[in-house]
C-alpha cells in the first residue's frame, strides 16, 4: 500500500486556516483569569506555608533586586563581582528559584540542554547531571548560586515589593513591602519575570467544583502522594481531568498516567512533540575539561538558535537542528535574501518539519482517532515546540482519554461533579490546570509594583501616549539608578537564562560605572530616540504570520502580534556584542551627573 501523499502547500494554507478558526475565541486574551487566594490554595506557598513573622526592615543597602529567579539571582550575583557590598534580593517565594521554586509538578524538566541553560556552571564549578535537567536538580542549582554569590543575608523571602519612589534629595529609592519594609537602595534593579503570574481559564462554574483542584504551579503533593519523579499513588482511585496540553500538559500528563485510576486531557490545541531522548551525563560528555566550557557551549547555542552560523554545533537537539525555523517564534532574527525567497524557502521548511512531527504521532498512537486529534495543524513557530518520549505513548493506555475541545472553542462549563464539553459530562474526583502562567505581565509594566520617578511620575504613566522609551531596554530617562531586565526593546532567546546573564553583566557594568563616575545612570531622551528609531529600523514583519496562527500567548489568543519598535531586529548574539562595545565605548551615554555635582 503506497504511502499517503503529503499535502501541498496550497492544501496545508487551507488546513491551518480551518483549524484556526475551530479554535479562535471572541474573548482573545480575557478567556483567562488569575489565581487569587479565594480559589484554591494559590495564596498559600506550599513548600513553606504561612510565612514566618519578622520585624519589618528599615535600612539602607547598595542595590536592591526585586525577584529571586535566575535573573534576580545572576543580577546579584554579576553586582557581587563588581565589589558591591549590600545586596538585597527580595522574592515572594520562600527561596531562591522563581519560576524553578514554585514548579514542581510531576515530571517536570527544562527543554532546553542543562550546559546551556543552567548560569553561571563555569563560576560554580557544577556539571549538571542530565543533558535535560529535572526540576529539582535546577532548584537545587538556584540555591547553589546563592550560596556561592553569599546573597542569603540580605535575602527578604515570602516577600513582595510594592512601591519604588525615588526620593530627590537623597537620590536613592525608597523600597516598600507588603511585610512593611520601608528601605533605601542607591540602585534598584527589577527581574520580575515574564512567567510569575499563574492563570487560569475562566471558565463558568469553576469555583463550583466540590472535588479537588490544582495548579500545576501550586502542586499539592498532600493529596496526590509522591514527588516529582512519580509515585501519585494516592490517585490510584481517582478521575482525574487535566486542562492544558502545552509545554506543562506535555510533561504532567504521562505522570499521571502511570499512577491515576483514569486521565481525561481536555486539549483546545494539541503541541507539537518532538523527540527528548534525555539521558544523564558526564563531564566527558559536555567536554568539561577547560576554563569556559559552558559559556563556549552556550554561546554556540545562542549562535545557532539566532540564525547565525556556526563551525559545529555542540548542542545537536531538536532546537538547534530546526533553528532556521525559530525566525518568526522570535521577535528578532537575522535573515538575508529578498523575502519573497525567503518565504518560499520557509514555508518548504516548516511543512517538511510539520509533516514529519505529524507523522511521528501516527507511528506512536495505536488508535486513529485519537492519533488525528493529537496532530498539529499549523506552522511550526505558532506555539513553542514540545519534546517528549513519553507523551504520545501514554495514549495508548487503557486509563487516559483525550477528550478534543476544539469545536465548543475549549470547555463549556465546570459542575459541581465534573466538567462539560458538548452533550457530554466528565465527572471527575479532581481537576488539574495545566494553564501556564500570563506571559510578560511582570510587575513593574503592569503597575502592581508602581515605580515613581522623578517629580512622581509613575513609569506606567510616563510611557502612556507615546509607549516604551528605554536605552537598550534597560534604562529609562525620569528613573535615575533604575535597571529592568526582561525582554522589553533588547532580545530575547529560546534559551532565556542566557539572556538575563547578559543583561545582568550589563546591569553591573553600569552600577560599577556610575560608582566610578559617581554618577547617576540615566539615559537622555535623545539616547532613547536614537534606540527606538533602531529598533524600527529593520523590525521584521511577522504581524502577518501571527494573525494567520492557532490561538496561543505567542499571538494575542489569536488576535495577532503587532510589528513595531518591541525587539533588536538583528537577533540576541548580534544584540550582545553590540553591548559589549557599547559598554567599552558609549558608556557615558546612561550617565549623568549627581545634582550635588551639578551645584
Amino acid at each position: 500500500m503506497a504511502p499517503p501523499q503529503e499535502p501541498t502547500p496550497t492544501e496545508l494554507r487551507q488546513r491551518y486556516r480551518i483549524e484556526r478558526e475551530r479554535r479562535v475565541r471572541p474573548d482573545g486574551a480575557r478567556q483567562y483569569r488569575g489565581t487569587d487566594a479565594e480559589f484554591g490554595h494559590y495564596g498559600v506557598d506550599p513548600y513553606v506555608g504561612e510565612a514566618a513573622e519578622r520585624e519589618p526592615v528599615h535600612d539602607a543597602v547598595d542595590v536592591a533586586v526585586v525577584g529571586g529567579g535566575f535573573g534576580g539571582l545572576l543580577a546579584g550575583a554579576r553586582i557581587r563581582q563588581q565589589g558591591v557590598e549590600r545586596v538585597r534580593i527580595i522574592e515572594k517565594g520562600g527561596d531562591f528559584g522563581g519560576t524553578w521554586y514554585w514548579n514542581r509538578y510531576p515530571g517536570i524538566h527544562c527543554d532546553i540542554e542543562s550546559h546551556v541553560y543552567l548560569p553561571l556552571l563555569d563560576e560554580t564549578g557544577y556539571v549538571p547531571e542530565w543533558k535535560y535537567a529535572p526540576g529539582e536538580e535546577i532548584r537545587r542549582h538556584a540555591m547553589r548560586v546563592a550560596q556561592h554569590f553569599d546573597l542569603y543575608p540580605d535575602a527578604l523571602f515570602s516577600t513582595a515589593a510594592t512601591s519604588l519612589r525615588w526620593d530627590e534629595a537623597s537620590e536613592k529609592w525608597i523600597v516598600t513591602t507588603d511585610r512593611g519594609d520601608a528601605f533605601r537602595a542607591t540602585y534598584v534593579v527589577t527581574s520580575t519575570g515574564t512567567l510569575s503570574e499563574p492563570k487560569l481559564p475562566r471558565i463558568p462554574g469553576i469555583e463550583d467544583f466540590r472535588g479537588h483542584t490544582l495548579h500545576t504551579s501550586r502542586w499539592d503533593y498532600a493529596y496526590t502522594g509522591g514527588g516529582p519523579d512519580g509515585g501519585l499513588t494516592r490517585l490510584s482511585d481517582k478521575r482525574v481531568g487535566v486542562v492544558g496540553t502545552g509545554a506543562t500538559g506535555v510533561q504532567v500528563i504521562p505522570m499521571l498516567a502511570e499512577d491515576a485510576g483514569h486521565v481525561y486531557v481536555f486539549q483546545r490545541t494539541p503541541s507539537s512533540v518532538d523527540v527528548r531522548d534525555n539521558r544523564p551525563t558526564t563531564a566527558a560528555d559536555v567536554s568539561a575539561d577547560h576554563e569556559g566550557w559552558a559559556r563556549e557551549r552556550r554561546d554556540n547555542f545562542l549562535r545557532i538558535v539566532s540564525g547565525e552560523e556556526a563551525e559545529r554545533d555542540l548542542v545537536a537537539d531538536g532546537w538547534t537542528s530546526s533553528a532556521g525555523l525559530l525566525e518568526k517564534l522570535l521577535p528578532s532574527f537575522r535573515r538575508c535574501g529578498d523575502r519573497e525567497s525567503f518565504e518560499s524557502a520557509y514555508e518548504a521548511a516548516d511543512a517538511a518539519k510539520m509533516n514529519e512531527l505529524r507523522a511521528r504521532v501516527e507511528q506512536i498512537v495505536a488508535d486513529q482517532d485519537t492519533a488525528e486529534k493529537l496532530k498539529p495543524w499549523y506552522r511550526y513557530a505558532c506555539k513553542r515546540p514540545t519534546f517528549s518520549d513519553l507523551y504520545y505513548p501514554a495514549f495508548n493506555r487503557d486509563n487516559v482519554t483525550l477528550i478534543d475541545t476544539a469545536d465548543t472553542h475549549g470547555i463549556e462549563r465546570v459542575t459541581e461533579n465534573g466538567v462539560v464539553v458538548g452533550d457530554t459530562t466528565y465527572e471527575l474526583d479532581c481537576l488539574i490546570f495545566a494553564t501556564g502562567f500570563s506571559v510578560g505581565v511582570s510587575g513593574i509594566h503592569s503597575g502592581k509594583l508602581p515605580a515613581h520617578g522623578r517629580d512622581g511620575v509613575q513609569l506606567r504613566d510616563a510611557w502612556a501616549q507615546h509607549g516604551p522609551h528605554t536605552l537598550h531596554g534597560f534604562t529609562s530617562s525620569g528613573f535615575p539608578n533604575l535597571i529592568q531586565m526582561g525582554s522589553l526593546q533588547n532580545a530575547s532567546s529560546v534559551n532565556f537564562t542566557h539572556i538575563l546573564d547578559e543583561q545582568a553583566v550589563h546591569a553591573a557594568a553600569l552600577i560599577a560605572a556610575a560608582e566610578a563616575q559617581d554618577a547617576l545612570i540615566e539615559p537622555s531622551h535623545e539616547a532613547e530616540d536614537a534606540w527606538r528609531a533602531t529598533l524600527a529600523e529593520d523590525a521584521p514583519d511577522h504581524e502577518w504570520f501571527h494573525a494567520e496562527c492557532t490561538p496561543g500567548y505567542y499571538n494575542g489568543e489569536g488576535r495577532g502580534r503587532p510589528n513595531g519598535p518591541t525587539a533588536y531586529p538583528h537577533g540576541a548574539f548580534a544584540f550582545h556584542e553590540l553591548l559589549k562595545r557599547w559598554r567599552e565605548e558609549s558608556m557615558a551615554e546612561a550617565l549623568r551627573p549627581r545634582a550635588s555635582r551639578e551645584a
